[in-house]
């Protein structure tokens, strides 16, 4: 061999060697200490297995770089486990079969001045490939294969540069053309193509600007909405990358940090099993798996993946990690020992520390509610449990406990006891029976089974003897159901309607008390409570009972009517003249200074309507009165001619007909002269609540 052909295939050793050199880009640089598991983008420490006898870098099949790696020039294709996490973090690696590599071969030819692999096809200027290699279908002379494209010759053609989506080796036309960069990436002015930053090609040429097929293109605008917030069309773009290549773990990764951003923690918990069960050694998808069962409190499970084996796990997630186990161990125990306090404060540190997507400590804090009388509150706090479309205990590589029962199962033992409280027997009986059907060995969820069960066959047995008027056989039967459950407002409601019915309307009280204690805003209780308090002539606890309930319901006439009873029942106790009071249904003509003087001392509002039988305008308002006065049966309602009265009118200096005044307690509280109809139903309905 002479001196300069060996000279010669030394130099194309050594463009063959630098073209191997595939550096990832700055960007994708891994940095642990930024980690953020709730999203695509940011990366992870990953360790580094050393080096080859070339400048190429090996990756391990957990980091998401695309280079291409290899021996000596030998082995050029790279591996599908090089390959399976491209496009979370590094350069573009194209999955599809146009972006494998084949074996380069060494030519002798004069045409490689520019670049030994890549025939220009003519004079026209060539893109050398920087620090990428070259493949396709070369030929000995250098020249590539162009079969089946004879008659399209008016253009050169060149090998594919890699920076485009035709990737290298890819035949080109029109090589020659200038291009212009634009938006951080090129513009072919002549074909209408244009590159991302990425090195994807998207423009007039791609049908919309997007590769059907090329899943990197779609991972790469779902990472861009991502950084911009818009999580739901990143998850949308992720889709598309899955359907395209479903077996890339990175793609499932991504979308599990997107279904995290919209709140579907069910739903990112599969996408990391998916990208596990891909790629068992995936770092980012066991951290962030880790994370998500820290968020969920089941600290057992998140464990073995925030503490991957040969990886430094994130000093913040650990530090979450056991403040969150320290404070669900300070709330079981505080259960063990029937502290209800204890157990809701715990409860609370350990949702603040990081378990904030917990269903077993929210429905914790109802439980504890529950047990401290806080009926109303323990309902809302049941209301606030995160839904989930299916829970990790339904797979036996998660199976967790929460206070020695399976997770999910606690999560039905508690809706039981607070829909047993609430008397929604029902609801009660087929959550408890879903409870035992989770964990049918636990002890604690058989006993309320149980529990329940009896309850309400003494409820159901009790309703039937009342609605035959057997109360005492009644008042026994939910007595025993009381015996079973003492925390059941419904219970306690149902059997002081039996004391009532029996007259013996002290116990009837007794048992509402006990009822409100339980659930205080509980109306019928305290309607009953009420209703006994007139009957025992406690008309002070009588008139308190119903005013309340006329906040509650300030539309209900039977509620109005009772309270005006007990009102005047209460002014005859302390010996206060009574006349002239009139519940509803007519408004009372006063002709004398006295008698209206009489009639505005109610404690109650009277409106008095202040008009004259030759005005139109007030014969047009007062048949509006009347209609008020069937509507707002709690106020007296009272009517003044001043022609025939002007006495009562001098001494209310009416100028004005119609005039409208409002009085309590005789005092005048509000004045209208000439009102439109709705501004006098408007002060009406003011003073009548």
């Amino acid at each position: 061999m002479s001196h300069s052909r060996k000279g010669s295939i030394d130099g194309l050793g050594d463009l063959l060697k630098n073209s191997l050199k595939c550096d990832e880009p700055e960007v994708d640089k891994p940095d642990f200490r930024e980690i953020d598991l709730g999203s695509p983008l940011s990366p992870l420490l990953f360790s580094r297995r050393g080096t080859t006898s070339t400048a190429t870098t090996t990756s391990s099949s957990s980091s998401s770089s695309g280079s291409v790696s290899g021996r000596n020039g030998q082995n050029l294709v790279p591996k599908r486990s090089d390959l399976s996490h491209s496009g979370e973090l590094s350069g573009s690696v194209d999955s599809s079969p146009r972006a494998r590599v084949s074996k380069p071969v060494h030519t002798r030819s004069k045409s490689v001045a520019t670049h030994p692999l890549i025939y220009s096809g003519g004079n026209s200027s060539i893109s050398p490939a920087v620090r990428t290699l070259p493949a396709g279908n070369i030929c000995p002379s250098g020249k590539v294969l162009t079969t089946g494209m004879a008659t399209r010759d008016t253009k050169t053609d060149v090998l594919g540069s890699g920076t485009g989506n035709y990737g290298h080796g890819s035949i080109m036309r029109g090589g020659g053309t200038h291009k212009s960069t634009i938006a951080g990436g090129c513009r072919d002015s002549s074909a209408g193509l244009a590159t991302n930053p990425r090195g994807l090609m998207t423009g007039e040429g791609m049908k919309g600007g997007t590769p059907r097929s090329d899943p990197e293109e779609f991972r790469y605008l779902g990472n861009e909405h991502y950084k911009k917030g818009n999580h739901a069309k990143a998850l949308n773009q992720y889709n598309k990358a899955i359907a395209v290549s479903p077996g890339n773990a990175a793609y499932h990764c991504n979308r599990a940090a997107a279904l995290i951003a919209v709140k579907r923690i069910d739903d990112a918990l599969s996408e990391c099993e998916e990208a596990i069960r891909l790629d068992p050694s995936y770092v980012r998808a066991h951290h962030r798996l880790g994370s998500l069962f820290l968020s969920l409190g089941q600290v057992e499970n998140a464990r073995p993946h925030v503490c991957f084996p040969g990886h430094q796990p994130d000093h913040i997630v650990m530090t979450k990690l056991e403040r969150v186990e320290k404070h669900i161990w300070k709330c079981s125990d505080a259960r063990r020992l029937r502290d209800w306090r204890g157990m809701l404060r715990e409860a609370d540190a350990a949702i603040a520390s990081g378990a904030d997507a917990s269903p077993q400590l929210f429905s914790c804090r109802a439980e504890s509610l529950l047990k401290l009388s806080q009926l109303d509150d323990a309902s809302s706090s049941l209301s606030k449990v995160p839904q989930m479309k299916f829970l990790p205990t339904t797979s036996s590589s998660y199976s967790s406990k929460f206070f020695e029962m399976l997770s999910e199962a606690y999560l039905y033992f508690v809706r039981a006891q607070v829909e047993l409280a609430l008397g929604r027997f029902e609801n009660a009986l087929k959550a408890i029976e879903t409870a035992r059907e989770i964990d049918p060995k636990n002890i604690e969820i058989s006993l309320l089974l149980s529990n329940v069960r009896l309850v309400s066959q003494a409820r159901i047995r009790g309703n039937d003897l009342f609605k035959s008027q057997r109360y005492t056989g009644a008042c026994a039967a939910y007595g025993d159901g009381l015996r079973l459950d003492p925390s059941n407002s419904v219970l306690y409601c149902n059997r002081a309607a039996c004391w009532y019915k029996l007259g013996q309307w002290d116990r009837s009280v007794s048992d509402c008390n006990q009822a409100l204690r339980i659930q205080p805003n509980y109306t019928k209780a305290l309607l009953r409570r009420a209703a006994s308090n007139m009957k025992l002539q406690l008309w002070v606890e009588a008139v308190r009972d119903y005013e309340v309930l006329k906040r509650e319901l300030p539309h209900d006439t039977e509620v109005a009517e009772s309270l005006f009873h007990a009102q005047v029942a209460l002014k005859k106790s302390t010996g206060e003249e009574v006349c002239n009071l009139k519940f509803g249904g007519e408004v009372e003509i006063v002709s004398s200074l006295e008698q209206f003087r009489a009639a505005i001392l109610s404690p109650e509002a009277s409106v008095v309507h202040f008009k004259s039988a030759s005005s139109v305008q007030c014969w047009q308002i007062s048949a509006f009165l009347d209609a008020l006065c069937s509507k707002y049966p709690s106020i007296n309602f009272i009517k003044v001619d001043v022609e025939d009265c002007g006495v009562i009118a001098n001494a209310e200096n009416v100028r004005t007909v119609p005039t409208f005044k409002i009085y309590k307690n005789g005092k005048q509280m509000k004045e209208m002269v000439s009102p439109s109809p709705e501004e006098l139903e408007s002060s009406v309905r003011h003073y009548s609540i």
